[in-house]
Protein backbone atom coordinates (compact mmCIF):
# COMPACT_ATOMS: atom_id res chain seq x y z
CA UNK A 1 0.00 0.00 0.00
CA UNK A 2 1.28 3.51 -1.27
CA UNK A 3 3.16 4.94 1.84
CA UNK A 4 1.97 8.46 2.81
CA UNK A 5 2.91 11.71 4.94
CA UNK A 6 0.81 10.39 7.68
CA UNK A 7 2.22 7.16 7.78
CA UNK A 8 5.54 8.71 8.49
CA UNK A 9 4.09 11.16 10.80
CA UNK A 10 2.02 8.68 12.78
CA UNK A 11 5.39 6.40 12.32
CA UNK A 12 2.97 2.95 10.83
CA UNK A 13 3.67 1.06 8.10
CA UNK A 14 0.39 1.39 6.23
CA UNK A 15 -2.17 4.53 6.56
CA UNK A 16 -5.12 2.38 8.06
CA UNK A 17 -6.78 3.47 11.19
CA UNK A 18 -9.17 1.71 13.47
CA UNK A 19 -12.10 3.43 14.38
CA UNK A 20 -12.50 3.92 18.35
CA UNK A 21 -15.54 3.10 18.84
CA UNK A 22 -16.73 3.54 22.49
CA UNK A 23 -17.42 0.30 24.28
CA UNK A 24 -15.64 -1.71 22.22
CA UNK A 25 -12.28 -0.43 21.11
CA UNK A 26 -10.40 -2.39 23.83
CA UNK A 27 -6.38 -3.67 23.97
CA UNK A 28 -6.79 -6.36 22.30
CA UNK A 29 -8.35 -5.09 19.01
CA UNK A 30 -5.73 -2.13 19.37
CA UNK A 31 -3.01 -3.95 19.33
CA UNK A 32 -4.12 -6.51 16.75
CA UNK A 33 -4.52 -3.64 14.23
CA UNK A 34 -0.79 -1.91 15.44
CA UNK A 35 0.84 -5.45 15.08
CA UNK A 36 -0.77 -5.73 11.66
CA UNK A 37 1.04 -2.32 10.83
CA UNK A 38 -2.11 -0.07 11.02
CA UNK A 39 -2.92 2.06 14.08
CA UNK A 40 -5.09 0.32 16.56
CA UNK A 41 -7.21 2.89 18.57
CA UNK A 42 -8.35 2.37 22.28
CA UNK A 43 -11.34 3.89 24.00
CA UNK A 44 -11.78 4.73 27.77
CA UNK A 45 -15.25 2.74 28.26
CA UNK A 46 -13.84 -0.61 26.49
CA UNK A 47 -14.47 -3.36 28.18
CA UNK A 48 -14.96 -1.49 31.03
CA UNK A 49 -17.06 -3.61 33.94
CA UNK A 50 -20.35 -1.75 35.44
CA UNK A 51 -18.15 -1.27 38.93
CA UNK A 52 -15.31 0.57 37.70
CA UNK A 53 -14.68 3.95 36.10
CA UNK A 54 -13.45 5.71 33.00
CA UNK A 55 -10.37 6.63 34.74
CA UNK A 56 -9.04 3.19 35.78
CA UNK A 57 -10.78 1.55 32.93
CA UNK A 58 -8.27 3.66 30.49
CA UNK A 59 -5.17 3.44 32.64
CA UNK A 60 -6.03 -0.45 32.60
CA UNK A 61 -6.47 -0.68 28.83
CA UNK A 62 -3.43 1.46 28.00
CA UNK A 63 -1.39 -0.96 30.18
CA UNK A 64 -2.72 -3.78 28.45
CA UNK A 65 -1.85 -2.18 24.90
CA UNK A 66 1.47 -1.75 25.77
CA UNK A 67 1.99 -5.08 26.89
CA UNK A 68 0.57 -6.49 23.77
CA UNK A 69 2.57 -3.79 20.89
CA UNK A 70 5.23 -2.41 20.62
CA UNK A 71 3.85 -0.43 17.58
CA UNK A 72 2.06 3.30 18.04
CA UNK A 73 -1.48 3.27 19.11
CA UNK A 74 -4.48 5.87 19.72
CA UNK A 75 -6.74 6.85 21.90
CA UNK A 76 -9.80 7.97 21.18
CA UNK A 77 -11.66 10.94 23.30
CA UNK A 78 -14.34 12.27 22.19
CA UNK A 79 -14.56 16.23 23.76
CA UNK A 80 -18.46 16.05 24.91
CA UNK A 81 -17.49 13.23 27.40
CA UNK A 82 -18.43 15.04 30.75
CA UNK A 83 -15.32 13.52 32.33
CA UNK A 84 -12.90 13.96 29.44
CA UNK A 85 -10.29 16.30 31.16
CA UNK A 86 -9.44 13.39 33.44
CA UNK A 87 -8.71 11.31 30.50
CA UNK A 88 -6.57 14.06 28.88
CA UNK A 89 -4.49 13.94 32.22
CA UNK A 90 -4.15 10.27 32.11
CA UNK A 91 -3.36 10.27 28.19
CA UNK A 92 -0.29 13.13 29.10
CA UNK A 93 0.75 10.91 32.40
CA UNK A 94 0.85 8.08 30.17
CA UNK A 95 2.72 9.65 27.67
CA UNK A 96 0.81 8.48 24.90
CA UNK A 97 1.75 9.58 21.59
CA UNK A 98 -1.46 10.03 19.42
CA UNK A 99 -5.10 10.97 20.18
CA UNK A 100 -8.22 11.34 18.09
CA UNK A 101 -10.59 13.63 18.87
CA UNK A 102 -14.14 14.43 18.25
CA UNK A 103 -17.44 15.86 19.24
CA UNK A 104 -16.21 18.71 20.48
CA UNK A 105 -13.92 22.25 19.67
CA UNK A 106 -10.38 20.95 18.67
CA UNK A 107 -9.04 23.52 20.38
CA UNK A 108 -10.22 23.04 24.10
CA UNK A 109 -6.63 20.64 24.26
CA UNK A 110 -4.62 21.03 21.39
CA UNK A 111 -2.27 23.35 22.91
CA UNK A 112 -1.81 21.38 25.95
CA UNK A 113 -1.23 18.04 23.90
CA UNK A 114 1.23 19.68 21.40
CA UNK A 115 3.29 21.22 24.03
CA UNK A 116 4.28 17.12 25.04
CA UNK A 117 4.13 16.38 21.81
CA UNK A 118 1.38 14.30 21.37
CA UNK A 119 -0.36 14.36 17.76
CA UNK A 120 -3.96 14.84 17.39
CA UNK A 121 -6.29 14.17 14.81
CA UNK A 122 -9.70 15.59 14.55
CA UNK A 123 -12.95 14.13 13.64
CA UNK A 124 -14.87 16.51 11.18
CA UNK A 125 -17.82 16.19 9.17
CA UNK A 126 -17.52 19.81 6.96
CA UNK A 127 -15.23 22.00 5.32
CA UNK A 128 -15.51 24.35 8.32
CA UNK A 129 -15.09 22.30 11.38
CA UNK A 130 -11.75 21.45 8.62
CA UNK A 131 -10.29 24.79 8.66
CA UNK A 132 -11.00 25.18 12.75
CA UNK A 133 -9.27 22.08 13.27
CA UNK A 134 -6.17 22.83 11.26
CA UNK A 135 -6.16 26.85 12.37
CA UNK A 136 -6.19 25.15 15.94
CA UNK A 137 -3.22 23.41 15.09
CA UNK A 138 -3.92 19.49 15.06
CA UNK A 139 -1.63 17.23 12.83
CA UNK A 140 -4.15 15.56 10.63
CA UNK A 141 -8.20 15.69 9.99
CA UNK A 142 -10.30 12.86 9.61
CA UNK A 143 -13.29 13.54 7.43
CA UNK A 144 -15.81 11.43 8.29
CA UNK A 145 -18.73 10.72 5.30
CA UNK A 146 -22.34 10.71 6.56
CA UNK A 147 -22.12 6.47 5.80
CA UNK A 148 -20.58 6.28 8.85
CA UNK A 149 -21.82 4.38 11.86
CA UNK A 150 -22.97 6.25 15.07
CA UNK A 151 -22.95 9.68 15.48
CA UNK A 152 -22.50 11.33 11.93
CA UNK A 153 -22.66 15.28 10.73
CA UNK A 154 -25.94 17.13 10.48
CA UNK A 155 -24.93 17.98 6.86
CA UNK A 156 -25.59 14.71 5.85
CA UNK A 157 -22.66 15.00 3.58
CA UNK A 158 -21.27 11.50 2.06
CA UNK A 159 -17.68 10.85 1.82
CA UNK A 160 -16.84 11.46 -1.70
CA UNK A 161 -18.32 14.78 -1.81
CA UNK A 162 -16.37 15.59 1.65
CA UNK A 163 -13.54 14.30 1.43
CA UNK A 164 -11.96 16.56 -1.35
CA UNK A 165 -13.62 19.55 -1.03
CA UNK A 166 -11.99 18.96 3.06
CA UNK A 167 -8.16 18.20 1.31
CA UNK A 168 -8.49 21.15 -1.34
CA UNK A 169 -9.43 23.30 2.24
CA UNK A 170 -6.25 22.70 4.32
CA UNK A 171 -2.87 21.56 4.05
CA UNK A 172 -2.37 18.98 7.00
CA UNK A 173 -2.70 15.41 5.80
CA UNK A 174 -6.65 14.10 5.55
CA UNK A 175 -8.09 10.44 6.70
CA UNK A 176 -11.05 9.34 4.63
CA UNK A 177 -13.71 7.81 7.12
CA UNK A 178 -17.29 6.14 6.87
CA UNK A 179 -18.47 3.23 4.25
CA UNK A 180 -14.79 2.13 3.21
CA UNK A 181 -14.11 -1.45 3.76
CA UNK A 182 -11.97 -3.11 1.05
CA UNK A 183 -9.48 -2.26 -0.87
CA UNK A 184 -11.35 -0.65 -3.83
CA UNK A 185 -12.32 2.06 -0.91
CA UNK A 186 -9.12 2.82 0.21
CA UNK A 187 -7.92 3.59 -3.36
CA UNK A 188 -10.78 5.59 -4.23
CA UNK A 189 -10.12 7.74 -0.80
CA UNK A 190 -6.33 8.07 -1.81
CA UNK A 191 -7.84 9.08 -5.62
CA UNK A 192 -9.51 11.87 -3.96
CA UNK A 193 -6.58 12.98 -1.52
CA UNK A 194 -6.52 10.85 1.61
CA UNK A 195 -3.37 10.11 3.02
CA UNK A 196 -4.81 6.88 4.79
CA UNK A 197 -8.58 5.66 6.08
CA UNK A 198 -10.21 5.08 9.05
CA UNK A 199 -12.61 1.91 9.42
CA UNK A 200 -15.29 1.22 12.10
CA UNK A 201 -17.42 -1.06 11.08
CA UNK A 202 -15.36 -3.46 9.79
CA UNK A 203 -13.28 -4.28 12.70
CA UNK A 204 -16.25 -5.09 14.53
CA UNK A 205 -16.67 -7.64 13.04
CA UNK A 206 -13.30 -9.53 13.90
CA UNK A 207 -12.23 -12.08 16.36
CA UNK A 208 -10.21 -9.92 18.61
CA UNK A 209 -13.31 -7.65 18.91
CA UNK A 210 -15.15 -7.80 22.39
CA UNK A 211 -18.41 -6.85 20.48
CA UNK A 212 -21.51 -9.92 21.63
CA UNK A 213 -21.56 -12.01 18.65
CA UNK A 214 -25.03 -11.15 17.89
CA UNK A 215 -24.33 -8.15 17.05
CA UNK A 216 -21.27 -9.40 14.77
CA UNK A 217 -24.11 -11.77 12.94
CA UNK A 218 -26.51 -9.00 12.77
CA UNK A 219 -23.82 -6.95 10.60
CA UNK A 220 -22.55 -9.86 8.19
CA UNK A 221 -25.94 -10.51 7.36
CA UNK A 222 -26.97 -7.03 6.81
CA UNK A 223 -27.23 -5.51 3.31
CA UNK A 224 -27.14 -2.34 1.43
CA UNK A 225 -30.76 -1.04 2.99
CA UNK A 226 -30.18 -2.68 6.05
CA UNK A 227 -28.88 0.66 8.48
CA UNK A 228 -30.99 3.68 9.23
CA UNK A 229 -30.67 7.17 10.31
CA UNK A 230 -32.17 8.47 13.67
CA UNK A 231 -31.95 11.32 16.00
CA UNK A 232 -31.96 13.98 12.98
CA UNK A 233 -33.40 16.48 15.74
CA UNK A 234 -30.88 15.65 18.16
CA UNK A 235 -27.77 13.70 16.84
CA UNK A 236 -27.86 12.30 13.99
CA UNK A 237 -26.81 8.51 14.07
CA UNK A 238 -26.48 5.56 11.92
CA UNK A 239 -27.50 1.81 13.42
CA UNK A 240 -28.76 -1.54 11.79
CA UNK A 241 -32.91 -1.69 11.51
CA UNK A 242 -33.74 -3.40 14.66
CA UNK A 243 -36.66 -2.84 16.70
CA UNK A 244 -34.89 -0.42 18.51
CA UNK A 245 -34.06 1.95 15.75
CA UNK A 246 -37.65 1.36 14.49
CA UNK A 247 -39.12 2.24 17.95
CA UNK A 248 -36.73 5.43 17.80
CA UNK A 249 -38.41 6.61 14.58
CA UNK A 250 -41.59 6.18 15.99
CA UNK A 251 -40.78 8.14 18.39
CA UNK A 252 -39.35 10.83 16.09
CA UNK A 253 -42.60 10.90 14.13
CA UNK A 254 -44.78 11.39 17.59
CA UNK A 255 -42.93 14.85 18.00
CA UNK A 256 -41.68 13.93 21.24
CA UNK A 257 -39.69 15.88 23.69
CA UNK A 258 -35.92 16.13 23.00
CA UNK A 259 -35.12 15.90 27.10
CA UNK A 260 -37.66 12.14 26.85
CA UNK A 261 -36.16 10.87 23.65
CA UNK A 262 -32.84 11.40 24.97
CA UNK A 263 -33.89 9.53 28.50
CA UNK A 264 -35.39 6.72 26.45
CA UNK A 265 -32.55 6.28 24.34
CA UNK A 266 -30.01 6.70 27.66
CA UNK A 267 -26.29 6.70 27.24
CA UNK A 268 -25.86 2.89 28.07
CA UNK A 269 -27.83 1.20 25.36
CA UNK A 270 -26.21 1.06 22.65
CA UNK A 271 -23.68 -0.64 25.28
CA UNK A 272 -27.01 -3.40 25.61
CA UNK A 273 -26.71 -4.04 21.88
CA UNK A 274 -23.50 -4.29 21.28
CA UNK A 275 -21.54 -5.69 24.22
CA UNK A 276 -24.40 -7.58 25.93
CA UNK A 277 -26.38 -8.56 22.41
CA UNK A 278 -29.75 -7.60 22.98
CA UNK A 279 -30.47 -5.72 19.52
CA UNK A 280 -33.80 -4.86 20.82
CA UNK A 281 -32.77 -3.13 23.54
CA UNK A 282 -30.09 -0.56 22.39
CA UNK A 283 -28.68 1.28 19.39
CA UNK A 284 -26.73 -1.32 17.13
CA UNK A 285 -23.98 1.06 15.23
CA UNK A 286 -23.50 0.07 11.90
CA UNK A 287 -22.15 2.17 9.01
CA UNK A 288 -23.78 2.06 5.55
CA UNK A 289 -21.28 -0.35 3.84
CA UNK A 290 -22.40 -3.40 5.76
CA UNK A 291 -23.58 -5.22 2.96
CA UNK A 292 -19.87 -5.79 2.50
CA UNK A 293 -18.56 -7.52 5.35
CA UNK A 294 -19.31 -11.26 4.88
CA UNK A 295 -17.08 -12.79 7.50
CA UNK A 296 -15.96 -12.61 11.08
CA UNK A 297 -11.54 -12.61 10.41
CA UNK A 298 -9.17 -11.55 12.35
CA UNK A 299 -8.43 -8.10 12.42
CA UNK A 300 -5.09 -8.69 11.05
CA UNK A 301 -6.47 -10.43 8.22
CA UNK A 302 -8.83 -7.28 7.26
CA UNK A 303 -5.44 -5.02 7.32
CA UNK A 304 -3.43 -7.89 4.89
CA UNK A 305 -6.64 -7.92 2.90
CA UNK A 306 -6.34 -4.09 2.63
CA UNK A 307 -2.82 -3.84 1.47
CA UNK A 308 -2.88 -6.62 -0.61
CA UNK A 309 -6.09 -5.94 -2.33
CA UNK A 310 -4.78 -1.99 -3.04
CA UNK A 311 -1.89 -3.39 -5.14
CA UNK A 312 -4.63 -5.25 -6.98
CA UNK A 313 -7.13 -2.58 -7.97
CA UNK A 314 -4.26 -0.52 -8.81
CA UNK A 315 -3.38 -2.92 -11.09
CA UNK A 316 -6.55 -3.73 -12.61
CA UNK A 317 -6.94 0.04 -13.52
CA UNK A 318 -3.88 0.31 -15.68
CA UNK A 319 -3.84 -2.93 -17.07
CA UNK A 320 -7.81 -3.51 -17.89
Amino acid sequence: MKKTNLSHILKIDFPVIQGGMLWLASAELASSVSNAGGLGVISPLANMESQDDPFNNLTKQIFQTKQLTKNPFGVNLPIDLPYVDGLIDIVIREKIGIVITAAGSPDRYSQALKSRGILQLHVVSNVQQAKKAESSGVDGIIAEGFEAAAHVGPDELPLFSLLPQVVDSVSIPVVAAGGIVDARGVVAAMALGAEGVQLGTRFVAVEENIAHINYKKAIIAADDTDTVITGRNLVPTRSLKTPFSNCLIELEKSEIAVEDLQRFIGFRSNRRSQIEGHLANGEAYCGASAGLIKQIVPAAKVVEDLVKGYKQVLETLCCG
